[in-house]
């Protein structure tokens, strides 16, 4: 439960922790602007600080308000209609073929590195990881031709702490200008190779950043700033075993798809997940994948929770899911076809057969792919609700005196 001196609520939300102990925390540390937007998001989405609709009835006669949502991409209440979006325009890309995937991490020692330069060590994940897939995958030895692969970066663990890592769906094979090369039945490429590959690419892009002076070396890792001692730590990652986890083929290319769905529009918490905010304390489940997955309770105050959870707001326009290889945006319907034709697949399918659809409305986009119906009355479960006012927002999410743009 969460409460306070004056306010009591049956269950606990992301929101009720920003708008009980938010401000307290802003005034005492600066935000960078894109944090302010994402707080000032979650705790205003679906209130009437952003407006909304009243709607009536005509069966039971019940007036409905219904609030506006923010649609910030960090919000747990706003994932559902962008997830399912997303899901349907993958379903046009799917290949018959095995799908596996490749989760890539970057080790801890990292954190404080990336927490100054996000942008910088997120775009090296990606590279590198990518680049350890295609070099394999170009591997006469191997497959011999053009990969693919689909990423969605997380940068949290369970218990909210810094954990930075790519979640990948590859499909298994590749293309060449002649024909389609399957991999080995229910095997990708050696993990210990993925791993040693993507430690040296990682490093090396690493570097590279340091003597170009891009990396931004001040706080807890201003000693970075002596060439040897950020050599020392180069050197100390090299000697790591990089964790690279390969798990076995999905069933069937729906299935590979359907799964990376529940990871590219997670947020970094859940609103099912957190128990109570209490006493300036929050509690929240936990699953910890060192003791046998086991389910748990963590509490921290909630200045450490709201310190956690700004860490994985990610920057302005930052993409954090991106396809590489012959399903990057620029050339995917293409070579889709030129690889269903070299598997003898039904080109009149036309990249899976997804119906061109008139203009829908929101009501219609949000039944046909989420099977939600907004428009039905939530009081006698039979009218359909019209919409007999709108209500203005009276905020902009903005940034406020406490923003900090650095």
């Amino acid at each position: 439960m969460c409460k306070s001196d004056s306010r009591a609520k049956s269950s606990a939300e992301l929101s009720d922790i920003f708008n009980l102990y938010g401000n307290s925390y802003i005034e005492r540390n600066k935000l960078s602007l894109v944090q302010h937007k994402a707080v000032n998001a979650i705790r205003n989405c679906r209130t009437a600080a952003l407006g909304g609709n009243v709607q009536h009835c005509p069966c039971c006669g019940a007036d409905i308000i219904s609030y506006n949502s923010c649609r910030n991409r960090h919000c747990p209440k706003c994932q559902a209609l962008a997830k399912a979006k997303w899901l349907e325009a993958r379903q046009a890309e799917l290949l018959p073929v095995e799908y596996f995937h490749v989760v890539f991490t970057i080790p801890h020692e990292l954190n404080f590195i990336a927490g100054y330069n996000q942008t910088l060590i997120y775009n090296i994940l990606f590279k590198a990881a990518w680049t350890t897939i295609k070099t394999l995958g170009m591997d006469e030895k191997r497959l011999g031709g053009l990969v693919s692969m689909l990423a969605a970066l997380h940068t949290w663990g369970q218990n909210l702490l810094q954990h930075l890592h790519l979640h990948c769906i590859i499909p298994g094979g590749a293309l060449t200008d002649e024909k389609w090369i399957s991999c080995k039945q229910g095997f990708l490429f050696p993990v210990k190779v993925m791993s040693k590959i993507f430690r040296g690419i990682f490093i090396s892009l690493l570097r590279q950043a340091y003597q170009n002076n891009e990396l931004k070396i001040q706080g807890v890792i201003a000693d970075f700033a002596d060439p040897k001692i950020f050599a020392n730590l180069l050197d100390q990652l090299m000697k790591k075993d990089w964790c690279v986890y390969s798990k076995k083929p999905f069933n069937g290319a729906k299935g590979a798809v359907d799964y990376l769905a529940k990871y590219v529009y997670k947020t970094a918490i859940s609103n099912n997940r957190i128990l109570s905010c209490d006493d300036g304390k929050v509690s929240f489940r936990w699953r910890d994948y060192s003791d046998h997955n086991k389910i748990k309770t963590m509490t921290v105050t909630a200045d450490e929770f709201i310190r956690r959870f700004l860490t994985h707001i990610l920057p302005d326009g930052f993409m954090r899911i991106r396809s590489f290889g012959f399903l990057a945006n620029s050339c995917k319907a293409k070579n889709i076809q030129q690889i269903l034709g070299f598997l003898n697949q039904d080109i009149q399918q036309d990249i899976q057969n997804i119906p061109v659809r008139e203009k829908e409305s929101a009501n219609e986009l949000m039944l046909r792919l989420t099977g939600i119906d907004i428009s039905l009355c939530p009081k006698c479960k039979t009218g359909q609700l019209q919409t007999i006012k709108t209500i203005p927002s009276f905020i902009q999410l903005k940034q406020n005196k406490y923003c900090d743009t650095s």
